[in-house]
């Protein structure tokens, strides 16, 4: 495990906004870059959702690059779980929304309610304002209210009536969705998408994994034995580790090289964005950190493609709110036609 230089210093509980608040910026880094720490949040989240190391580490590489992520997947495969545990073993504030057809921008941004004592409006904060929201059934809720969650997931901020409110640091927003084709889902539209660094799909358990799960303890009562393994200000000290891993010129040369065929490819009705790029290079440096290096290789790279860039990419002639396996293909596709430099 890593030695963090502050441990003498007061750390902020869970459920608290400003966590980190008082802490020395240049103590803030860990002696090892803090990649013993990343080992253990994986095992510990990995008892909890069983089978699934691959799925916790793209979800921890968005996390360590300050990105949002896309749940996708049928209903009971442990999306809602894998949550849960994600925020309970970073040991950040957590909340969640359950979204509905009904659910209003207010219900997630907060409102402004008169008070006649101090004969004004006074701000009263949603459950946005956290650490980790999970958007539960993100795509049940109407259009108007899923468009809430930009500027948020954007700029870090909310505005209500025209005054602007910063948002705790960290601030991850963990979406589920169900498949487009079930009843009472509404399609994210491109620029909600967007804001997504991955969309990742949690998939059916393994004939082992399902049996330790059907004989094992509920997972609520094991989320809340799970003991924080980091707290706010060494999840922001990794962050920063992660973000410093090396990336070299012939790497930037892959990553646009993939990006410009995406552009020219005529399977692709859509390439990726200048923003799809800066995904796959931060979650490229996040993947290498938790290999425990200091430098990406081309590997890194090709480990977060298809969850960067699935949920980007429109193949040729495929309808809108296609089934995400032909995106993803077209992102294998795309990984096959551009060689490695």
């Amino acid at each position: 495990m890593a030695v963090f230089p502050w441990r003498g210093a007061r750390r902020e509980s869970v459920g608290e906004m400003n966590p980190g608040a008082g802490l020395e910026p240049a103590r803030a880094e860990p002696a090892d870059g803090g990649a013993g720490l990343a080992d253990a949040t994986i095992r510990a989240i990995g008892r909890i959702v069983l089978g699934k190391d691959g799925v916790v580490r793209l979800v921890l590489s968005v996390v360590l690059a300050g990105g949002h992520i896309l749940l996708e997947d049928v209903p009971g495969v442990g999306k809602t779980t894998l949550a849960h545990a994600v925020a309970r073993a970073l040991g950040l504030s957590f909340s969640r929304i359950q979204f509905t057809a009904d659910l209003l921008p207010a219900d997630i941004l907060g409102v402004s309610i008169y008070e006649p004592r101090a004969s004004a409006f006074t701000f009263h904060p949603g459950p946005i304002f956290t650490n980790v929201l999970l958007a539960d059934e993100i795509n049940r809720a109407t259009p108007k209210t899923q468009s809430a969650l930009l500027e948020a997931m954007e700029e870090r901020q909310v505005t209500q009536d025209r005054v602007t409110h910063a948002l705790p640091e960290p601030f991850v927003v963990l979406a589920t969705q169900n498949p487009a084709h079930q009843a009472g889902t509404f399609p994210l539209p491109e620029s909600q998408l967007d804001r997504f660094m991955m969309r990742v799909a949690v998939g059916y358990p393994s004939a082992s994994a399902e049996r330790d799960l059907l004989r094992g303890e509920t997972r609520r009562r094991l989320i809340e034995d799970l003991e924080p393994v980091l707290d706010a200000s060494e999840l922001g000290a990794m962050q920063r580790a992660a973000q410093a891993v090396r990336l070299s010129d012939p790497l930037l040369d892959y990553v646009q090289a993939l990006l410009r065929h995406s552009r020219e490819s005529a399977d692709l009705a859509t390439g990726l964005s200048p923003r799809a790029g800066l995904a796959l290079v931060a979650t490229a440096r996040a993947w290498a950190f938790l290999d425990g290096r200091d430098f990406v290789i081309p590997e890194d790279v090709q480990a977060v493609l298809v969850a960067v860039t699935g949920h980007r990419l429109q193949p040729t002639g495929a309808p809108p709110g296609s089934h995400p396996s032909a995106a993803e293909e077209a992102a294998e596709r795309l990984l096959r036609a551009v060689p490695i430099p």
